[in-house]
């Protein structure tokens, strides 16, 4: 079974036993997993791929035409999109499933191929059910510009189904002779990014990973920090500016005129986009009465290998390529990886939090958890359930944890306006003898180890 990705197939599987044809959409970024969920769904029914390349209509049909004669057809026989279609489902018996991979690829060059598909899949000339899955790593392309391209061919889609990233669960199961500390580690690296992890492996420390598998020149991931952006964005001086600008600390739309000197117009513009491409994120604190102490109009990359790029090595490209691995690593990440690691333990502690809510093991059903920004202090994890009872948390993972950490905890609640009925605090190290004291006469306070993750 593929790991982590059973409610995905359970979704793939129930459509194709559904009587009749279907057209889906089957997307997400790039390395995501999209190809083997697609490969595992498959692979015991009869089935037809094609990648779909950025090219020319006739190119993309000369193209598939000859991938269909190696085959044993001839390229000659396939003039067009309608006569490849009808050939490929006609090969196998029973329904098949029928993949173009990149479809955006076909689509943007192509007026008539929606309608060549849909006439296809639903007319009667086609004497076999099939299902086609219209596959794309481009996430801006299909969430904001397919609709208005295809026109009333959406109205024929059966389904979306966009391919998330996965948990930090996951990860402990996909490096088992990691520490949980190094998944934790390798989490702020990779994120939930399949594809990614493929090219980490757990008999290494975190450190040799990223010596041998990103700052090494010859590394499948020394330039794919930038390759992510410039692949599917014009403009890459713009863009590179303006992403290394978040990594330095300019979180503030004022922030960023300063730092690039760009007009605030055109920076939104380009916000705008990278958001869309999911590679920033416009963070919302939760909506308490403390509305007064919020920080609003913060922006993150949210991207968590784009954003290890842009703060460890578009920085230093001189240095990388200059100095060994080993001296560049300590020299500009070692000194402070550490509280880098810090805003994605945060995330790791809230879907702990959220696996603990949905086996029902938390005091209260939370109908909702997000983060407080304060202008002077955080709360690095709130929530409530429907009738308004509070969770806050602290996640600590540069030190150890201290009683006056608790105290800082209520002070931000305070600002937040809000009254705490639990609180959990979670740390990488170890807790002083008071807050255990505290722990054991407050039935509301969870102290939760890194092992407990």
């Amino acid at each position: 079974m593929l790991l982590g990705r059973a409610s995905e197939l359970n979704y793939l599987n129930n459509y194709y036993d559904k009587d009749g044809s279907q057209i889906l959409i089957v997307y997400g970024q790039k390395h995501i997993g999209k190809t083997a969920l697609v490969r595992e769904f498959m692979k015991d029914k009869p089935n037809y791929y094609y990648l779909a390349r950025a090219c020319s209509e006739r190119e993309q049909v000369y193209q598939w035409g000859r991938q269909l004669a190696v085959d044993g057809y001839n390229v000659d026989d396939f003039p067009s999109f309608h006569d490849i279609l009808a050939k490929i489902a006609h090969r196998n018996n029973g329904k098949t499933v029928i993949v173009i991979d990149e479809f955006q690829h076909i689509v943007k060059v192509s007026d008539g191929f929606m309608k060549e598909l849909i006439a296809f899949v639903y007319s009667q000339w086609n004497q076999e059910d099939v299902m086609v899955l219209l596959c794309s790593s481009s996430i801006g392309w299909i969430e904001n510009s397919m609709i208005t391209r295809i026109g009333e061919a959406a109205y024929e889609l059966s389904g979306f189904l966009k391919i998330r990233e996965m948990s930090f669960e996951d990860i402990v199961q996909r490096f088992p002779n990691f520490r949980v500390e190094e998944c934790v580690e390798a989490y702020a690296i990779l994120g939930g990014i399949p594809g990614l992890w493929n090219q980490f492996d757990d008999r290494l420390t975190i450190q040799q990973n990223i010596c041998r598998n990103i700052l090494d020149a010859d590394s499948f991931l020394f330039e794919e920090g930038e390759r992510m952006l410039t692949e599917q964005l014009r403009e890459p001086s713009v863009y590179n500016t303006i992403m290394a600008s978040i990594a330095a600390g300019n979180h503030k739309l004022n922030d960023l005129y300063l730092h690039t000197e760009f007009s605030r117009a055109k920076i939104s513009v380009y916000l705008k986009n990278l958001i869309e491409l999911e590679l920033v994120e416009k963070v919302f604190s939760y909506d308490t009465a403390g509305k007064e102490n919020v920080q609003k109009g913060i922006y993150r990359i949210s991207h968590p290998f784009v954003e290890f790029y842009y703060t460890y090595m578009y920085p230093h490209l001189s240095d990388l390529q200059k100095l060994s691995v080993g001296e560049y690593y300590n020299r500009y990440v070692a000194p402070d990886f550490r509280k880098y690691v810090t805003r994605y333990f945060k995330i790791v502690c809230r879907q702990h939090l959220t696996r603990m809510n949905e086996r029902h093991r938390l005091p209260i059903v939370l109908d909702s958890i997000g983060e407080w920004i304060g202008k002077n202090g955080s709360l690095d994890i709130i929530a409530q359930d429907q009738e308004g009872h509070t969770l806050i948390g602290l996640c600590n993972w540069e030190k150890p944890m201290a009683y006056e950490d608790y105290e800082t905890l209520l002070a931000c609640a305070k600002k937040a306006r809000i009254h705490a009925d639990y609180i959990y605090m979670y740390t990488a190290f170890r807790y002083d003898e008071r807050l255990n004291l505290e722990a054991k006469m407050k039935t509301n306070l969870k102290l939760v180890q890194i092992t407990d993750l």
